[in-house]
């Protein structure tokens, strides 16, 4: 037994055509017009109604242990969560505490991950750095297809690293040929504005923003792509927030360098006026980088870059905290657990605010959230519609309408940082593993039904591939 969807317009990230599509199993088999359902098939009638490639969130943190608590999602409720607004795979975050086992991490995840709603991968956080640290790195690479490290500069104190931590991160990943993506933010500088603002008596989470300016990301993110030039190594700047760090890219780009850049539709869409809450409000807006001010090219710089080109992808860093694990920052806004939402709402938003807004076409919405996160992170199976690809499918109807709203999603997440937002459009059907997980009203994510997905690296330095 099949699944056929007739009637539907596919879009890629390069085009767009009228044709019906055939499923067996795992895989999209056919691709063609006039497909006719077998004895048993499941026939869904697309009509009026895109077909997308089931979107990759490269960016979220499921279950994470992190400043004295965990994310209220776990890898069950997260990606179901992602199956109702159109996410079909995730990469996680592997984060190993300074001086322990990169290899024991990853088995700690895996064991995490064992109840995945939906396929996954793994970055490996690098907290510290120790005399095992490259052959373990090497290992997740060569024995485990995980190609892809993840760096903080922020976190002082806790799983931030220094420059000689970052120098051999990009090192050994040039060596290997894995994509290094980077939490781009000054730490040092970010720990002595918090004390100044703490001595002041000024704790509420509308100083968070205040702790962190833009500079501070602007810098790291100039000193993270110089670090990766030395090496020739892959970058990828995750959650990029401002006009700084966005120039930092594009000098980058345009001298030749091999990176990538990644935004969160918190930063397009939100402003620091969200920390104007009573009762502690605020606090469900604190993250790292954190929300900006308006008014000051960062909302422009964002919105032209997804549409010229120049940042690559758009992510969630979903990591939703309850309330009362927010209020454990209440009289001290560096204890707020940083994270909210977003994997649910990120394909209606941009869809909204992106291509309904005329701001960028549906195919470089696809690009975005979908076809450049497979090709950077090496998900090969993934990212467009095609014969041999994975089942991995959306079907988004334009003519839907709604709003965000915590009442209605599906995160554990007891607030919606969008909510009331209005949506043009909805997602009709979410395909998973050519299972229908999703039918617009009723949520059918199995647990334990994601597969681990192995990569293969491909962003050697020139001349590494040949030497390895």
């Amino acid at each position: 037994m099949g699944l056929v969807i007739k009637h539907g317009t596919v879009v890629t990230a390069t085009d767009r055509f009228d044709a019906d599509v055939r499923v067996e199993g795992r895989t999209i088999v056919d691709l063609a017009q006039g497909i006719e359902p077998r004895t048993g098939d499941t026939l869904l009638d697309a009509a009026g109604q895109y077909v997308l490639p089931g979107f990759i969130d490269p960016h979220v943190h499921m279950e994470l242990p992190f400043m004295g608590t965990v994310s209220a999602d776990d890898f069950e409720t997260g990606p179901a969560s992602g199956i109702a607004g159109g996410t079909t795979s995730i990469i996680d975050f592997c984060i190993p505490a300074p001086g322990d086992s990169l290899l024991n991490a990853l088995s700690i995840w895996k064991q995490r991950a064992a109840k995945a709603t939906t396929d996954y991968s793994f970055h490996m956080a690098i907290t510290s750095w120790g005399e095992h640290t490259a052959d373990e790195m090497r290992a997740c690479v060569r024995d485990h297809g995980i190609t892809s490290f993840k760096v903080f500069m922020a976190y002082k104190g806790a799983i931030m690293v220094d420059d000689h931590a970052l120098y051999q991160v990009m090192r050994v990943a040039a060596e290997t040929g894995a994509v290094v993506t980077v939490h781009a933010e000054n730490g040092d500088v970010v720990w002595n504005l918090q004390r100044e603002l703490l001595a002041k008596g000024l704790t509420g989470p509308e100083y968070h923003p205040v702790s962190r300016p833009s500079a501070v990301e602007g810098e790291a993110t100039e000193r993270a792509l110089m670090m990766a030039r030395l090496h020739g190594a892959t970058a990828y700047i995750v959650h990029m927030t401002c006009r700084e760090s966005v120039q930092a890219l594009e000098r980058a780009k345009l001298a030749g360098q091999r990176c990538y850049g990644e935004t969160c539709p918190q930063y397009l869409v939100l402003d620091d006026t969200v920390f104007d809450q009573p009762d502690f409000g605020g606090s469900a807006y604190v993250m790292s980088p954190p929300i900006r001010k308006a008014g000051l090219g960062h909302h422009d710089a964002l919105w032209n870059a997804l549409g010229n080109g120049m940042l690559d992808s758009i992510g969630t860093d979903h990591c939703p905290f309850l309330h009362e694990q927010k209020k454990m920052g209440t009289g001290d806004f560096t204890r707020i657990p940083n994270g909210a939402a977003g994997i649910e709402d990120r394909l209606p938003l941009l869809y909204t605010r992106g291509v309904h807004a005329g701001r960028f076409s549906l195919e470089r919405l696809v690009e975005l959230g979908s076809t450049a996160p497979a090709r950077i992170f090496g998900l090969a199976r993934k990212g467009a519609v095609g014969v041999g690809m994975d089942a991995d499918l959306v079907l988004y109807d334009p003519a839907g309408s709604g709003e965000h709203s915590a009442r209605r999603h599906h995160s554990r997440a007891d607030r919606s940082v969008y909510e009331g937002f209005p949506i043009r459009g909805r997602v009709a059907t979410t395909i998973v593993g050519g299972r229908v997980a999703w039918d617009g009203a009723t949520l059918m994510a199995e647990r334990g039904s994601g597969q681990f997905i192995a990569r293969r690296a491909t962003h050697f330095a020139p001349g590494a591939e040949a030497r390895s």
